[in-house]
């Protein structure tokens, strides 16, 4: 017995004609007939009810069927991780992030992963953290990076801290500085005319909250941009925006300033499911964007530090 009868006999059961399963394997009919033979012959059984109008199963057919899907389904998930293991020359990472990490941690991560292995296929949601995280729960993705500014629930997933930034106050580079300080309180940032994200964006809930907690009603120039759209409105001087510490780097069109009383601050984690083993390009990605965010943290200076690292 071995794949290629299992993969013969699999179609004679579903299509019920040897003809169409012959034409679909791109087989000589008689070859496919010796294969079915050969597999009755090793099993001791005749697997199939020949006749004129088509073919069924016999018992001993219906008994070996779902077996036989199981074996050449386990025999492909095999390939597929060998092929990997080999040198990764291909396969498929599904991978979610917010919107402010596809502009920075994301986009630096997979530019490396894709130069090292191009024949794996790159999905990419980007979403809010809770849908990452539906989208994760629900088979839609491999690894999602999220965003938490206090607690979250991440029950059934596994879930490695990366980062901690700062939200940072960011303006044009050919403005006049909007202080004179390396740092503004928040209730100095309320007095600017400022860019607002989307109500869909985390990033935005945090700096709600924020300025409700401080009593402050900020003044609004823009409000439900994009995360691009914030970046390119703030360059050209429409206004000021509260972004994460990452965004800034190799953007020579913003100055940034530190948030002060308070100061707020993000954790950016990797998740993915626990009850399921990455596969060996999923592993991979994972390494890659933690490494990537290791050497983010080393050029952001102050305003970002590893998970792991002291305060």
């Amino acid at each position: 017995m071995n794949l290629e009868q299992l993969q013969s006999f699999v179609t004679v059961a579903d299509l019920g004609n040897f003809t169409r399963a012959a034409e679909q394997l791109h087989l000589a009919q008689p070859s496919l007939s010796r294969q079915i033979s050969a597999l009755e012959h090793d099993l001791g059984a005749a697997l199939l009810h020949r006749a004129r109008g088509g073919s069924t199963l016999t018992p001993a057919g219906e008994s070996l069927l779902p077996l036989a899907r199981r074996m050449l389904a386990d025999a492909e998930s095999v390939r597929r991780e060998l092929a990997e293991i080999a040198g990764l020359e291909r396969g498929r990472v599904r991978l979610g992030a917010t919107p402010t990490l596809c502009v920075s941690l994301v986009a630096e991560a997979l530019s490396a992963f894709h130069s090292a292995y191009p024949g794996i296929d790159l999905h990419l949601s980007e979403q809010g953290s809770r849908r990452l995280l539906e989208e994760l729960a629900g088979g839609e993705l491999d690894l999602a990076l999220i965003t938490t500014s206090g607690g979250a629930s991440v029950d059934r997933f596994v879930v490695e801290p990366l980062l901690v930034e700062e939200l940072v106050v960011v303006s044009s580079s050919t403005a006049a500085p909007v202080t004179s300080g390396d740092a503004m309180r928040l209730k100095q940032v309320a007095r600017l005319p400022q860019i607002v994200f989307s109500s869909t964006y985390d990033l935005r809930r945090t700096t709600d909250a924020a300025f409700r907690a401080a009593g402050l009603t900020p003044e609004t120039v823009i409000e439900g941009a994009e995360m691009d759209a914030v970046l390119r409105f703030v360059e050209r001087g429409i206004g000021v925006a509260i972004v994460p510490a990452m965004v800034l780097i190799d953007r020579p069109g913003l100055r940034s300033v530190r948030l002060t009383e308070p100061t707020l601050t993000r954790t950016i984690s990797i998740a993915r499911m626990a009850d399921m083993a990455p596969s060996a390009a999923v592993e991979v990605m994972r390494q890659t964007i933690a490494r990537t965010a290791t050497a983010l943290a080393a050029r952001a200076g102050a305003t970002m530090r590893l998970a792991d690292a002291p305060a």
